[in-house]
C-alpha cells in the first residue's frame, strides 16, 4: 500500500501527512490542490469530492479507507545542481521539448541526466515563466506542480510519477 501507516487528518491539521494527502489528491487528478501542508477548507472540499467519487463516506476526514483509496502521495525527488537521479534526464527532455524554450527562454543544454549549471538556468527560467514565488533552480513540490498544458498535465506528470520518492 502506497500510503501505509498514515495518521487520520482533518480540517486544521498541518505537516507532512497533510502534504502526502495533498500530493495524492493532486494526482487523482485534481490540479487545483496546492501542496502546502495545511489542511484548510480547499483541501477538505477536495477530500469530500474524492471520497464521493470513490464511494466512501464524504466526511472530509482522511482516515484508513480514504488513505487506501488515494494514489501514492509520496514526494517526487528534489532535483538540484549536482543531482544525477533517473528523473533528471526526462526533466531535461521536457525542458528542451518542442517549443518549450520559446516559453521559458533557456534550455537545459545537453540531455545527459546530469543536473548542471545549464539545467539549473533552465529550471530558473521555467520557474520565472510559471511565476513561482521562489526562483531557485531547485525542482521540488511547487515546481513539480506547475501546470504545463491541458487539465491535469503538470511538470510532475510530464516527467513521470514513477520517480516518486516516498
Amino acid at each position: 500500500m502506497p500510503n501505509l501507516d498514515q495518521p487520520m487528518i482533518k480540517l486544521g491539521a498541518k505537516g507532512d501527512a497533510v502534504k502526502r494527502a495533498q500530493r495524492a489528491l493532486h494526482r487523482t487528478p485534481n490540479p487545483s490542490i496546492v501542496v502546502d501542508g495545511v489542511f484548510g477548507p480547499a483541501t477538505q472540499q477536495a477530500v469530500k469530492e474524492f471520497q464521493s467519487s470513490a464511494s466512501l463516506d464524504a466526511d472530509g476526514i482522511v482516515g484508513p479507507a480514504t488513505w487506501a483509496a488515494l494514489p501514492d502521495g509520496g514526494p517526487m525527488p528534489v532535483l538540484k545542481q549536482g543531482s544525477e537521479l533517473d528523473a533528471v534526464r526526462p526533466l531535461q527532455e521536457l525542458l528542451s521539448g518542442a517549443g518549450n524554450t520559446d516559453l521559458w527562454d533557456t534550455g537545459p543544454g545537453e540531455i545527459d541526466g546530469k543536473f548542471g549549471p545549464k539545467t539549473r538556468a533552465s529550471v530558473e527560467s521555467f520557474q520565472r515563466w510559471s511565476r513561482l514565488e521562489e526562483v531557485d533552480g531547485i525542482v521540488q513540490d511547487p515546481t513539480w506542480q506547475v501546470q504545463l498544458g491541458p487539465i491535469a498535465y503538470d511538470l510532475e506528470s510530464g516527467v513521470g510519477l514513477q520517480y516518486i520518492a516516498g
